[in-house]
């Protein structure tokens, strides 16, 4: 019976060839993602007392950045299953690591606002909103490819893909670990607004963002056969620990920061505008 309710997905994930570029549903909404995750984060900083120009030009660092650090994270992890040299940068055709872009996002965006003597954990806070809701987009185009190979399921809400040219054509019914994150990216977009509306330290939006999506992707992880696990975990696993631990250990030093350091940033941000 659970068989009969599996959602059966045969959207082919190639839309066709713009001249000798594929042009695939993955990439349409990583590129959806970014764009509304961009509006959102400048939307956010100049509520932080951020001007426009200089928002969009932090956005900008944030996404090169990230697009830098996602190829070039994917290919480390994968480089042993890469044809020649030149599909590294292959990005149209897919192969992305999220983990990458959000690293390689935080050390542009980052740099470019200690640059400009930014107040840096205000604009984390900003980015962390933008950033959540373009991932959970993005995701949408990972359950449309199924990219991603779940582990078998038999739960009514399985996925079953039926085009040939999707990744997990003919594997059977499989848990929806993209669309899993999908839903849990956007739950906690919601929930970094209402933070946002009630926090008064700088920095706690971003830190919570980097412990929710952590916890979320050590999670989904498990559901995932599609990468090789080391030390007993994935790659993205470990990461992620990682970050549980950046998170927890930001936590306590936000919280021992005192109202000077807040007066302090506020101070920055003016000059940096001046």
């Amino acid at each position: 019976m659970s068989e009969l309710l599996t959602i059966k997905i045969g959207i082919d994930p190639n839309i066709g060839h713009i001249g000798e570029l594929m042009l695939a549903w993955h990439g349409v909404f990583i590129a959806l993602g970014i764009a509304a995750g961009v509006y959102v984060a400048v939307r956010m900083a100049r509520r932080k007392g951020f001007i426009e120009d200089d928002a969009y030009s932090v956005a900008m660092a944030a996404v090169l950045g990230g697009i830098i650090g996602a190829r070039a994270l994917f290919v480390a992890e994968n480089w042993g299953q890469l044809g020649a040299f030149g599909d590294a940068f292959r990005l149209n055709e897919g192969g992305i690591s999220v983990y990458g872009g959000i690293i390689g996002g935080i050390v542009g965006g980052g740099a470019y606002g200690m640059w400009k003597r930014m107040p840096i954990w205000k604009g984390l806070d900003a980015g962390a909103v933008g950033v959540i809701l373009g991932q959970g987009i993005g995701r949408i185009g990972c359950v449309i490819n199924g990219e991603h190979v779940g582990s078998p399921s038999h739960l009514p809400w399985a996925f079953e893909y039926t085009n040939v040219n999707s990744p997990s054509f003919a594997l059977g019914p499989l848990q929806p670990a993209a669309g899993y994150e999908m839903v849990g990216d956007l739950l906690i977009f919601g929930l970094l607004l209402l933070l946002w509306r009630v926090s008064k330290r700088d920095g706690v939006v971003f830190t919570t963002y980097g412990l929710l999506y952590a916890v979320l992707r050590f999670g989904v992880s498990f559901l995932r056969v599609d990468n090789e696990p080391a030390f007993g975990l994935r790659m993205a696993q470990l990461i992620a620990l990682g970050f549980i631990a950046l998170s927890l250990v930001s936590f306590a030093y936000l919280w021992r920061r005192s109202g000077r350091g807040r007066v302090t940033d506020a101070a920055v941000l003016q000059a940096g505008q001046s």
